[in-house]
């Protein structure tokens, strides 16, 4: 049964929760204490292989920057909670959370002979992702926690999108066992696009 009062309490968590995933995020970025620096040469070379740790790093911010936004949109549409709505919108940061993990382990797996588990969970973690927004939407929905008829067309056209990105994140999971560089690219690619899309956005 929806609670018909303010989500104050539950943003603020959710944006903590946002804050803290951030910050994690770059708590790998650091010269590993192995490494001998006798000379600037050696500096700069240190600083070369710490490339994949910096390009997981910026990845994983763009992605957590944008689920932050769509979410802090979402959360416009809604003027409500409910027990499912919460716990669906627990799942979605819980994938938050998660995602520093396997970008500490792109970061030092990617250019290596092994980096398929790593690509391979990064991707699962998105696809996890997708299902929470969808199940966020179809909370709300169901659960008439909307505004206005407004809100619903946009929740469901939300939902959708999870859809399709549950199916395409699954799949480059899937083709990770055997591409795995190829898919990071394609990965990295796919949010690229999806940070200008949003930036070029105009909000109706």
């Amino acid at each position: 049964m929806s609670e018909p009062t303010s989500n104050v309490r539950l943003e603020a968590f959710s944006d903590g929760v946002f804050a803290i995933a951030l910050t994690l995020l770059i708590i790998d970025i650091k010269i590993p204490p192995t490494a001998e620096i006798n000379t600037t040469a050696e500096f700069w070379l240190a600083l070369k292989h710490m490339l994949p740790s910096i390009f997981a790093f910026v990845l994983s911010f763009i992605i957590i920057l944008i689920t932050w936004v769509n979410h802090h949109n979402g959360a416009k549409l809604i003027r409500g909670t409910s027990g499912s709505f919460i716990y669906a919108n627990g799942l979605l940061l819980l994938t938050v959370v998660f995602l520093p993990f396997p970008t500490s382990l792109m970061g030092e797996f990617l250019l290596t002979d092994h980096a398929a588990p790593a690509v391979v969970l990064y991707n699962s973690v998105i696809v996890i992702q997708s299902l929470a927004w969808i199940l966020v939407c179809g909370s709300a929905i169901s659960n008439k926690l909307v505004k206005n008829e407004k809100s619903i067309a946009q929740l469901e056209l939300n939902r959708k999108s999870g859809f399709y990105a549950l199916g395409v994140y699954s799949l480059l999971a899937l083709l990770a066992f055997w591409f795995p560089l190829t898919i990071a690219i394609i990965t990295t690619m796919s949010w690229i696009f999806w940070l200008i899309y949003g930036i070029n956005l105009k909000e109706e």
